[in-house]
């Protein structure tokens, strides 16, 4: 756990839809405050700082890194530039904060990782999805034994038109990396994993589909970017199935687009040999006992007391940082994530199972 003793100086690089929530959320808490914020688009730089009572602006993400009145950095542009704005950042002494997806591979991942770890300096990936108070309560009551093991568990997002504004960079593969896995999938992937306390599936089955972006249709319009990329040639949708070394197994589908009664649809599902669970909303789900044994029993879960009770990823990082509370998305865990990624879009492409080897 880093130390600090005195606020948090935060520069932002990427100023579009993403970064304006972002901001939002770093102002609310007491010990950090937004400094300066990059973005090669001089309208939205220019719109962020008036939202923010006036900010440092810089075009380049490098005069930013350069400045010593920056300590961190939340990292939000295309996902191709992640990694890269990453190993720069922690090259300049910030620490820092990703948006996910952490890369666009595992390789470029765990350079950042090793990079983080020779500077000394705090690095996450802002995985908001663990922090909803449900998801907490979850992961809990498998920590604590409540649900026995965990056999299996169902992960999923189908969105039935969530494709992120046609035309921008999330469907350019040179830009994005990936789709729909990249945007929403990671989400889920990661919140299964950390509910289940397993970073560790042993292979990989998975199948990714391009069914409605490249015929224009699903759109669903999130996002500031230009329709500036005429070609759509990442997935909409994805489905895999991932193994443990003990027989226990994951399922994971996402869709940004599909034909489906409701507007969208998510959860993440643990069975249990002693219970089950959901996290949207947080229940859990166990046979009676007593005099209600012959009941089956769904309760709501209770308000127990949260790891983090802000809630929030970014309060996580700054107290973190600030050296008053642990990190949640450790890079170790947002490294397995990403090879995870990487090995659905790999069988996808081999048309076969791949084996994961343990760091």
């Amino acid at each position: 756990m880093a130390t600090m003793s005195r606020e948090l100086r935060f520069g932002v690089l990427g100023a579009g839809q993403i970064s304006r929530i972002a901001c939002q959320e770093i102002k609310r808490h007491g010990a950090a405050r937004i400094v300066a914020a990059s973005d090669f688009h001089p309208g939205r730089l220019s719109e962020l700082s008036a939202e923010l009572g006036g900010l440092r602006t810089y075009p380049a993400s490098e005069a930013l890194l350069a400045d010593p009145e920056v300590d961190a950095v939340f990292i939000a542009t295309p996902n191709a530039f992640h990694a890269p704005l990453a190993l720069a950042a922690l090259a300049a002494g910030k620490h820092v904060l990703v948006e996910k997806p952490f890369a666009t591979s595992a390789a470029e991942a765990a350079e950042v990782v090793a990079l983080a770890k020779r500077t000394g300096k705090l690095l996450s990936v802002g995985m908001n999805q663990r922090f909803r108070p449900d998801s907490q309560r979850v992961a809990a009551l498998v920590r604590a034994g409540e649900l026995g093991h965990v056999y299996h568990a169902k992960a999923f997002w189908f969105r039935r038109a969530g494709i992120p504004k046609l035309g921008s960079w999330f469907g350019n593969k040179a830009l994005a990396g990936g789709g729909a896995l990249y945007d929403i999938g990671v989400h889920l992937l990661d919140l299964a994993l950390f509910v289940m306390d397993r970073f560790d599936p042993v292979s990989v089955s998975g199948q990714t589909y391009s069914t409605f972006g490249p015929r224009g249709i699903g759109e669903g319009g999130w996002g500031l970017s230009e329709r500036s990329h005429a070609t759509f040639d990442v997935e909409d949708g994805a489905t895999a199935l991932m193994r443990f070394r003990d027989g226990a197994t994951l399922t994971l589908d996402v869709s940004w687009a599909i034909h489906q009664r409701e507007p969208d649809r998510m959860n993440v599902v643990l069975h249990g040999s002693e219970a089950g669970a959901s996290c949207y909303p947080g229940e859990h789900h166990r046979f009676g006992s007593g005099e209600d044994a012959d009941a089956y029993q769904t309760t709501a879960l209770a308000e127990t007391p949260l790891a983090y009770p802000h809630a929030n990823r970014f309060h996580n990082f700054i107290a973190a940082v600030l050296g008053t509370e642990s990190l949640c998305v450790t890079p170790e865990q947002a490294l397995s994530v990403q090879r995870v990624l990487d090995a659905i879009y790999e069988s996808s492409r081999l048309g076969r199972e791949v084996m994961l080897s343990q760091p």
